[in-house]
């Protein structure tokens, strides 16, 4: 049969709570950074990022954790057929900290957790036959329910033809050999847990471990030793990490380290070993089933574990495909590499979580315009808002693709609401009208207000600039959209930067192009571009080669309304459709504005209101689609 699968890892799931401070105890933490976690499961992720198909065979709560691990997964590529939902036990949960150089503390809250109540009927044959190779990992040999679903699956998978890979992965706290605050120990001699291990070795066609995790397996604190034990009852290939000398592959008899092969290493500065371990085995992985040498696939492994001990967290440490490429040809240049600003750049760009097609978003962020019409108070136009939101969800119909700008100052209730919608949501934060520009006061000195904005919220900010204004006015604005883009950064939030030059000056075809050439300059690298209609195919293509040559990873372009009729907007989505950057429109007074004034005034029901602003943005929507239709006929 065809295998729509590379590689099925099974066993550990977990939501990660690493601690944001760095260089104190845990007891020392004062907020976490939620991410994946779990041994099986940011190999699952790191595969998947380098372009393996990816599935998973784990167990989750039926609770918040479990769903964001679903979540998450599901944006990572990562196949959910074999991640099973337990309605009575908890996601498991990890504490884990950056003490020192040395030192990384950790606590396993695992106490009947749900991946550990995984067992034989969550094995299922069809998928596992889909498989190129099964992986599993040691924790999950530690008690009889899970044991027996690892061995299942390892036994179907070699009936089916496919090859089987261990990651030890050995926690003497998970086999309970020590207590819940010995998480950070990765070594307790046990022979009990040795025979356990070997009883299972010759199931496998590759073995991947530490020094220490040899120790175990083998039985012996002599590592080359304990690699002649494990060679003893299986012929697989036995990778052995050793730190910082390297990693040594031995497909053959034991008889020293230089009788393994091994792959380059990268002299980089280790700020955080926890999770390194799985980043390695997906770069290894890669090489494994992509049929290379073992020198390029340890070259591989190498890398991929040199990004995990250099950047917070696990899983959103590991590197893209594209990633690993541009590192791998150009070098290291900074040797702790989450300072390396290009190669941050590819980083986040190419993890960002993948979007469908184009974004149609409904925009009423709008608070000057509203707050101006007859009969606005703020609880009203929040009122308004909802009825806003509440169209644009009746027009998206559980669709991918749809999306709003809302502000949080007068229309909370449906910022909030949005939530969960499967809407694209930017907020924005200027001081409407500012010029220079004003940030929204919530936000606090140093934007530290972004903070509480939940994640998949993108910050939206306009700036009415031109590149005839006076060196002071420059300064100030870019002062101010560079502070706001380093917090957004900071907070891991996407950053939508929307440019209008027309509203203060005249603007020809180069305009547009030349604004975004100096963002550009001073290090301002937006997700996003929202830009005003441009007159002519001339600005369209001027515009979009300048951020090719600066930023080829550029989430996309979303063109703005400025309350232009149906007509003047579809003649400018034919101009823009023809660009495959630009990804769609953000258009607001058109849909709302003369609803929003009956409203307000009273001569409009709810109902009405909703239906027409339903009908607006629903026939912008179709003539987007028609000029991205035609646009990709005519190419």
């Amino acid at each position: 049969m065809t295998r729509t699968l590379d590689v099925i890892t099974i066993g550990r799931s977990s939501v990660d709570l690493y601690g944001a401070q760095v260089g104190g105890r845990l007891e020392d933490m004062r907020s976490f950074s939620k991410y994946v976690g779990g041994s099986p499961t940011n190999m699952a992720c790191g595969t998947a990022r380098l372009g393996l198909r990816s599935a998973l065979i784990t167990r989750v709560g039926d609770e918040h954790m479990g769903r964001f691990l679903r979540e998450e997964l599901a944006r990572e590529g990562v196949d959910l057929r074999g991640v099973a939902t337990d309605p009575e036990r908890l996601t498991a949960l990890v504490l884990l900290g950056i003490r020192d150089e040395d030192s990384f503390p950790l606590i396993f809250y695992r106490e009947n957790c749900a991946d550990m109540a995984l067992c034989e009927d969550d094995i299922d044959e069809d998928l596992i036959a889909q498989a190129r190779s099964v992986v599993a990992t040691g924790t999950h040999l530690s008690h009889p329910r899970t044991e027996a679903a690892v061995l299942k699956a390892l036994h179907l998978a070699r009936r089916h033809g496919a090859q089987t890979a261990l990651d030890i992965d050995y926690r003497p706290n998970l086999w309970g050999l020590s207590g819940h605050g010995d998480g950070e120990n990765r070594f307790i001699a046990s022979d009990t847990v040795t025979a356990k291990l070997q009883a299972h070795l010759p199931l496998f066609d590759l073995i991947v471990g530490t020094e220490e995790e040899f120790h175990i397996a083998g039985g012996s604190t002599d590592t080359l030793a304990a690699l002649r034990a494990v060679r003893a009852v299986t012929s697989a290939v036995l990778v052995c990490k050793r730190g910082a000398a390297g990693a040594v592959a031995f497909t053959g008899a034991v008889e020293g380290w230089d009788s393994g092969e091994t792959g380059p290493g990268f002299p980089i500065e280790v700020f955080n070993v926890l999770g390194a371990g799985d980043g390695f085995m997906s770069g290894l992985l890669k090489g494994w089933l992509d049929g290379e040498s073992w020198p390029r696939a340890l070259e591989y492994a190498n890398a991929c574990g040199a990004f995990a001990v250099s950047r917070h967290g696990c899983t959103p440490a590991y590197p893209s495909l594209a990633e690993l490429e541009f590192f791998l040809r150009r070098g290291i240049r900074e040797r702790a590499l989450r300072k390396d600003a290009a190669l941050e750049r590819i980083h986040r760009a190419t993890n960002l979580h993948p979007l469908e097609g184009d974004i149609r978003a409904f925009a009423f962020d709008h608070r000057m315009q509203l707050e101006e019409m007859e009969g606005a108070t703020p609880e009203r136009i929040g009122a308004f808002k909802q009825l806003c939101l509440q169209a644009a969800l009746e027009v998206q119909d559980g669709r991918p693709g749809y999306g709003i700008l809302c502000d949080d100052r007068l229309g909370r209730a449906a910022l909030h609401a949005a939530a969960g919608t499967g809407l694209w949501v930017g907020r924005p934060c200027e001081w409407p009208g500012s010029r220079p520009l004003r940030l929204e006061p919530e936000l606090g000195a140093a934007c530290q207000g972004l903070m509480e904005w939940p994640a998949g919220q993108v910050v939206k900010v306009l700036c009415f600039c031109h590149p005839e204004d006076d060196t002071a006015m420059r300064a100030d604005e870019e002062a101010t959209v560079t502070r706001l883009y380093q917090a957004a950064r900071a907070n891991d939030l996407e950053f939508l930067l929307e440019i209008i030059p027309s509203k203060v000056g005249p603007v020809d075809d180069g305009t547009t192009a030349a604004l975004i050439r100096r963002w550009y300059e001073i290090g301002v690298y937006p997700d996003w571009w929202k830009l005003e209609p441009l007159r002519s195919d001339a600005a369209w293509q001027q515009a979009v080669e300048t951020i090719r040559a600066h930023d080829p990873w550029l989430r996309g372009i979303v063109v703005l309304g400025l309350e232009a009729p149906e007509a003047e907007l579809a003649a400018s989505f034919e101009k823009a459709a023809k660009h495959e950057l630009v990804r769609g429109f953000a258009v607001g007074r058109t849909i709302f504005a003369e609803v929003a004034g009956d409203w307000l005034a009273g001569r409009r029901s709810d109902a009405e209101a909703v239906a027409e602003m339903r009908r607006r943005f629903g026939r912008l929507c179709a003539l987007w689609d028609r000029a991205r239709a035609g646009a990709e006929a005519a190419a």
